[in-house]
């Protein structure tokens, strides 16, 4: 349901910002034409188009800062100034009462923070456009932070985005690309977003998985530390974690002195990543450097912290084959074998030309092979593809998408850390030993001990199952003596039905030649 005095705000912070010029170009329309000659009469806008829409989402709220976050990943359908410029929208919210905050907590878990911890912090430490983080004690000492959803989040959020919706079918039925652009789609992938933040116990397990990944029991626990999960203190409005301790991955100079190997916590995110996505097919998918942090205690100095676990994305096997392939026959100059990759992926239409597309992959990679390695961005190539992609009417999958904008987080952070990474050296022989686990004999493997489990279910059943197959009785004779016989009763019907046709036809004869007589 949408709220007038709500839209009177978005029309005048639009107005002021001078969204209306923005709007009403990307219109052809003559109506639009008329009004956009009227509106540049007026005050002309003195910044750029991209910076005016950052500061009016910042304006309009949480939700609309969310929705620009959102809107920055899909380079595949914004303008590059657009994307590059919502990149830098940051939460900036007050936070809400502590009191408000405590009563929110004691309604979710039955019980006042007094009982519940032995130590609250009023104060948040951090405040966020969907939630703010408290330090808390538990009774048994452990350390906590506690995470409370902002109240009134939902009724909020279903009001802007029934005006989003509204504002979504208008720019597709007027704009010239409204069609290409799919701001509808868009929406309702903000849509989820959102609803998937507000669950904090979504949030929660995704924390969890990726613990268990990178747990200590596993042999990468010194790549990433991931909070335990506090469950007993969890619901769908609250999460409760490990209170982590480090320092902001952003701050180099706080890193050196602490004694980090700043080039080698660059190769190590790279790893992490690549990891993730072509290991566990499971990735954080928010991975700027408010959310990441590097420990500075002694047991755990250098190691990475994640963060704030509400945005992940998950890539099926095909996903990471796909991936993996497109990257090593980038690395080989196998131009022919990327537009083989998209052809067969089915998201080009069947009617397109290998050639042709493989024309278009080369114009985009090619260029990039005349620079030093260390100065190719992977995610730009990767971004270049997926654009050159849309003039073949490519169907760039949503996972995809995110999986290219924390590619370029990842790779803008490594480089940060250390100028001189070399993304393309980090990451070939790991994508080059992956291929091989997958293809070569350790592959197979893999894959005979993945179904070895459904195999111990009916291997032990397999003499019986043989047994009662040959018990049957031998039908073979029944049934070839029943075909004949049907055979056979067909071909008398077809004779008696010629027989008749015949009589017919000769009584037809004799009739019209006793007639004519």
């Amino acid at each position: 349901m949408m709220s007038v005095p709500r839209l009177a705000r978005i029309l005048v912070i639009s107005l002021r910002y001078r969204l209306d010029e923005l709007v009403l170009s990307g219109i052809d329309h003559p109506l639009a034409v008329r009004l956009l000659w009227l509106v540049r009469l007026g005050s002309r806008p003195t910044m750029p188009r991209a910076v005016r829409l950052r500061l009016a989402l910042e304006s309009l709220g949480p939700i609309f800062v969310k929705f620009g976050q959102v809107l920055s990943t899909r380079r595949d359908l914004i303008p590059t100034d657009i994307a590059d410029e919502l990149q830098l929208l940051q939460d900036r919210v007050a936070p809400f009462p502590s009191d408000q905050a405590a009563a929110l907590i004691e309604a979710a878990l039955g019980a006042p923070t007094s009982t519940l911890f032995a130590q609250f912090e009023t104060d948040p430490v951090a405040s966020a456009s969907i939630a703010q983080v408290h330090f808390a004690v538990l009774h048994d000492g452990r350390h906590v932070a506690v995470k409370v959803l902002r109240p009134g989040m939902l009724d909020v959020i279903d009001q802007d985005l029934s005006l989003m919706r509204v504002l979504a079918r208008l720019i597709e039925r007027l704009t010239p690309d409204g069609r290409r652009l799919k701001p509808r789609e868009v929406v309702a992938e903000f849509d989820k977003h959102l609803h998937d933040e507000l669950d904090l116990l979504r949030e929660a397990a995704n924390c969890s998985q990726l613990r268990r990944n990178f747990g200590p029991e596993t042999d990468r626990a010194e790549l990433l530390w991931v909070p335990e999960v506090m469950w007993d203190y969890c619901a769908s409005t609250v999460f409760t974690m490990e209170r982590m301790y480090g320092i902001p991955v952003s701050q180099i100079e706080r890193l050196r002195i602490a004694g980090i190997d700043i080039p080698t916590l660059a190769r190590t995110g790279v790893e992490i990543f690549f990891t993730q996505v072509f290991t566990d097919g499971f990735f954080h998918a928010d991975m700027h450097p408010g959310n990441i942090y590097v420990s500075d205690r002694p047991d755990t100095l250098g190691r990475y912290i994640a963060l704030d676990f509400g945005i992940v994305g998950s890539l099926s096997e095909f996903d990471k084959n796909y991936l993996a392939q497109n990257f090593l026959a980038f690395f080989q100059r196998d131009y022919r074998r990327v537009a083989r990759l998209h052809i067969e992926s089915g998201w080009v239409p069947p009617d397109t030309r290998e050639e042709d597309l493989e024309g278009a992959v080369r114009s985009v990679c090619e260029p990039y092979f005349d620079r030093p390695l260390a100065e190719i961005s992977l995610g730009q190539v990767l971004l270049r593809l997926f654009q050159t992609s849309r003039r073949f009417n490519v169907e760039i999958q949503p996972q995809l998408v995110l999986l290219q904008k924390t590619l370029l987080n990842v790779e803008g952070l490594g480089r940060q850390l250390d100028p001189q990474l070399d993304l393309w050296k980090t990451a070939k022989p790991f994508l080059e030993r992956w291929m091989h686990e997958r293809v070569g004999f350790r592959g197979i493997r893999k894959k005979l001990e993945q179904e070895a489990s459904q195999w111990a279910q009916w291997f032990p059943e397999l003499p019986r199952l043989i047994y009662k197959q040959l018990s049957q009785p031998d039908l073979s004779a029944p049934v070839l003596d029943e075909l004949k016989r049907m055979r056979v009763a067909r071909e008398q019907g077809n004779r008696l039905m010629m027989a008749l046709t015949g009589v017919a036809a000769l009584a037809v004869v004799v009739a019209l030649w006793a007639v004519v007589r």
